[in-house]
Formats: C-alpha cells, structure tokens, sequence
C-alpha cells in the first residue's frame, strides 16, 4: 500500500498522518478512533511485544497481564496517560500526546519482561497528585516514589562444593578408562569360552546361589530349636552377688526380731516376780 500527496495537499506533514492511520486501520482500530491521528497533538506507536519473550504460554499470560481482570489493567493506563491503548494479536497499538505514548511504552515493555503493571499505575498515580503541587515542580520526586524491589520466590539450592585442600602427587598422565564388560571377561579368560560352556558356567552359578541361600534358610529354621546358652561368667557373678545381699539382709532381719523376742520375755519375767512378791505380802497381812 502506497500513500501519496494529490495537488489539494496544503500540509506536508499529513502523507505521515495518512500512513499512521493506514497502519492503525491494519491494527484493528476503529475507524472513529483512528482518524483521530490526524489532529496535530496526537500521535501513534505499535509497540512489538512478540519477540520479547519465547515461550508461548508466557507470552500469553504477560499479555494478559496488561489487560488485567476484564480490562481494569488497561483502562487505568489509559485513564493515567491520556491515550489510547489495543492490544491486538503480536502487537500493542497506542494513540495519544508524547509523553503518554513515552510511559506506555516503557509500561509494556516492563510487563513482558515480568514487571507488573500495577506498580507503574501507583507510580504514575503519585506523579499526577505531586504535579498539582506547584512548590514541587523544581524538585526531586523520588523520595516520593515507591520502590519496589523484585523478589526471588524459590532460589534454587546450590550443591554443596567440597575442595579437597590436601596435596596430590603430579602426574602428567590422565587417568586410565575403567575396564569394559569384553575386556573383564578377556581376563578372566570368559571370553573365548564357547557358548555351551558359558551357559554351563552361567548355570553353575546359579546354582551356587541358590545352595548359598538355602543354607542360610536352614540355618534360620534351627535357630527357633538351638537350647538357649548358659549364662555367662559376669551375669553368674551379678547374680551371686545379689544373693548374698539377701542373704545379709534376712540375717539381719532375723537378729532384730530376735532381740525383741528376749526383750519381750524379760518383761514377761519381771511382771509375773511383781505379781508374786505382792501375793506374798498380801498372804503376811491376813495372817497377822
């Protein structure tokens, strides 16, 4: 498609108006919307978002991103820029002054390299408040601005480097390549064995195996009929030991309640002699 300039032509600049409309058009803008390119302060960018990243899938989501849940995303970009945005196919179409299209630009392009556009609509939405203020306007504005630092979600753990430190010998050799399969059996003379004395060899040792294992079941049947062994000397010793304690302890026991015994009989004496003597008196008295 070719754009040219007729005789009526009295502004030099609309050929790039018209060609800016026709690439609009292409984009899928509305009509209604596109011919608004031909005003002087407004003006246009397609921005190509499709090689910016790789995967498919990603592309999509970031995409997506820029729209936001049904189209609040976008209509924020728009209501803060002053512009017109389309997001179409491969592509983002923009219309509005300069300065709107500069931040859209940089918006987007921040989204496909995974920078949410939620950030940059807080960051303009302080602009526009600071720019009412008028002491603020030969300031600095980044004391005001948020910053916002990327955050990595899952790292992925590193192996863990072991250096070992010590000393080795030098050699200017490498080292020598492990020993293959056929050349095991060249060694071992497996090799040139022909192949009904392989499968002899092979079946020896499976039988081999299996008498091995039988073995050991045997041995773990018996086990349940084997006498338990005799103790040893130190639980002999220990056991000794506690016998005599109790042994000593009965003695003792036996002693104590002995002595209380003859302690108890003492008295017994003692009482009955009492008994006696006071007979005795009483007997005395009556006679006299």
């Amino acid at each position: 498609m070719t754009v040219k300039t007729t005789r009526k032509t009295f502004d030099p600049a609309a050929i790039l108006k018209a060609r800016d409309l026709i690439k609009l058009l292409s984009r899928s803008v509305p009509v209604q919307q596109a011919l608004k390119i031909l005003d002087d302060e407004v003006a246009c960018d397609v921005i190509k978002i499709r090689n910016q990243v790789r995967n498919k899938e990603r592309f999509v989501k970031r995409r997506q991103r820029i729209l936001g849940p049904g189209g609040s995303t976008l209509k924020a970009l728009e209501l803060l820029t002053s512009t017109y945005i389309l997001v179409q196919g491969n592509t983002v179409a923009a219309m509005g002054p300069y300065k709107g299209l500069k931040e859209v630009r940089k918006v987007i392009n921040d989204c496909m390299a995974n920078i949410h556009p939620i950030y940059h609509i807080k960051e303009l939405m302080i602009k526009r408040e600071l720019a009412k203020d008028p002491s603020l306007a030969e300031e600095s504005w980044d004391r005001f601005l948020p910053n916002f630092k990327k955050r990595t979600l899952s790292k992925r753990r590193m192996p863990f480097k072991v250096t070992d430190k010590t000393k080795k010998v030098y050699t200017p050799f490498p080292p020598a390549p492990e020993k293959s399969k056929v050349d095991l059996q060249i060694e071992s003379g497996e090799y040139f064995l022909s192949k009904e004395a392989k499968d002899r060899a092979q079946k020896e040792e499976i039988m081999e195996r299996q008498r091995v294992k039988r073995e050991e079941k045997m041995k773990e049947r018996e086990k349940a009929f084997v006498a338990p062994e005799e103790l040893e000397e130190a639980e002999k010793a220990k056991k000794e030991k506690k016998e005599k304690k109790e042994k000593k302890k009965r003695k003792r026991e036996s002693e104590a309640a002995e002595l209380e015994a003859d302690a108890d009989a003492a008295d017994r004496k003692e009482k009955k002699k009492k008994k006696k003597s006071k007979s005795k008196e009483e007997t005395s008295d009556g006679e006299a």
